[in-house]
């Protein structure tokens, strides 16, 4: 009997530890993969979604830079009447507050109005180029969930498709799992993506926005240089 007990238990353990191996084994790989092609269409949504994410975020960050004493050297060279040494340090700054006063700069001696209009224009084009691919990223953030639930569907359909077949009498835990699978592992990778998306996308726009108020900022400081009276 107590042979019998112990050959029973060791029987027992030496399943629970197969089980536990096997479990331990199946990598994120495998659980996608166990996902059907949903997957793979969320995949590369990822890929899209974080190259958009660090392409944007390198180029706004090299957007703010500017050098702090950058207006005030424009405003010495303005008040002694070098244009083209104004120009050119607006060259070297490559950034879009200094493309902004650059062409200020370049309309010195028209109407005011024209000038403002002329710099509010450059300023427009620059916040379009800082705002390149957000669009796409705003769409993943909200379109990556949806294929995830889409592919939860696909899942369960694929499921009581099984059950069908298999009759009232002869269901199997088997025959559900790769329907179960789908389902599951799509919800979680469409939320996944969508959540990073979504985050990301804000932070660019914070960080946008950001720049924008700075280049709305040297606008007006530069327009109130042009309204300085000539000593």
């Amino acid at each position: 009997m107590v042979t019998l007990l112990q050959t029973g238990i060791a029987d027992s353990s030496a399943v629970a530890a197969t089980a536990a191996t096997s479990t331990e084994s199946m990598s994120l790989f495998d659980l996608a993969v166990k996902g059907g092609w949903i997957m793979i269409v969320l995949a590369l949504l990822s890929l899209v979604a974080v190259y958009i994410f660090v392409e944007r975020w390198l180029a706004i960050r090299n957007a703010s830079k500017i050098d702090i004493h950058f207006m005030n050297n424009i405003k010495n060279n303005i008040h002694d009447g070098k244009i083209r040494s104004a120009i050119n340090l607006c060259h070297r700054n490559n950034s879009p507050v200094a493309r902004m006063i650059e062409k200020g700069v370049e309309r010195i001696g028209r109407p005011l109005n024209d000038i403002q209009t002329s710099v509010e224009n450059v300023g427009s084009l620059e916040v379009a180029r800082l705002e390149k691919g957000m669009p796409i990223l705003a769409s993943i953030s909200g379109g990556a969930p949806m294929i995830g639930f889409l592919g939860t569907v696909i899942g369960m359909v694929q499921a009581f498709y099984e059950m069908s077949k298999a009759g009232g009498n002869n269901i199997q835990i088997s025959m559900l799992a790769n329907g179960i699978y789908t389902a599951m592992i799509t919800t979680i990778g469409g939320l996944i993506v969508g959540i990073f998306a979504y985050f990301a996308y804000n932070y660019l726009v914070t960080r946008i926005n950001h720049v924008v108020y700075s280049m709305e900022s040297k606008t007006i400081e530069f327009m109130d240089l042009l309204n300085e009276p000539i000593n």
